[in-house]
């Protein structure tokens, strides 16, 4: 089997190489970090419109270069990951130019994927490339098979609130239903 393992060294990217040993053991796998220059985050999240000069210093420095050897380093470790959860691995950084979830599904389609693995969520900041709403966009958008992965934390959270739900009494939920529906016929 081959898989496509979204990576960004997130907790929910590092949950889903692991999740992906435990469930596909021996599997080739390619671990995708995509990364962008600062040119199109600053365009994408709206910083231009910021008026700081900062499009003058960006043509100045080695900050894209620094950026693509960052991603470099990142799928370096989502490879070592990935290895030592048991998957066959290699690593593949791509540029985003355009939707991120167009990139990640162009790189399943390149090494023939045949499920795209991926967390739920990614990192904050400009490094912040695996949102939510990308691991929604691939399930919804792919035309493959996609695993989306909570982290460790999502889990228990979610454990969490689960128990606490099983724990009102089933009289009381049939309450809080029945109230919720006659407000919402009213």
């Amino acid at each position: 089997m081959r898989v496509l393992i979204c990576y960004d060294g997130s907790a929910d990217a590092q949950a889903a190489i692991d999740s992906a040993g435990r469930l596909m053991p021996g599997s080739d796998a390619t671990v995708l970090v995509v990364w962008e220059t600062m040119l199109e985050s600053m365009t994408r999240t709206g910083a231009l419109g910021l008026g700081f000069g900062l499009v003058a210093a960006y043509a100045d420095d080695d900050t894209d270069a620094a950026l693509r050897r960052d991603a470099l380093d990142t799928a370096t470790d989502g490879t070592q990951r990935a290895a030592a959860a048991g998957l066959i691995a290699e690593s593949k950084i791509a540029k985003r130019d355009d939707d991120i979830t167009r990139v990640i599904l162009a790189a399943a389609s390149d090494v023939d994927a045949e499920v795209i693995v991926l967390g739920t969520r990614g990192r904050g900041g400009i490094k912040s490339l695996m949102l939510g709403s990308v691991s929604s966009a691939v399930l919804h958008h792919g035309d493959r098979p996609v695993l989306v992965i909570p982290s460790p934390a999502l889990r228990y959270e979610r454990q969490q609130w689960a128990d606490h739900v099983k724990s009102i009494p089933r009289a009381s939920q049939d309450q809080s239903e029945k109230e919720q529906h006659e407000r919402s016929i009213n």
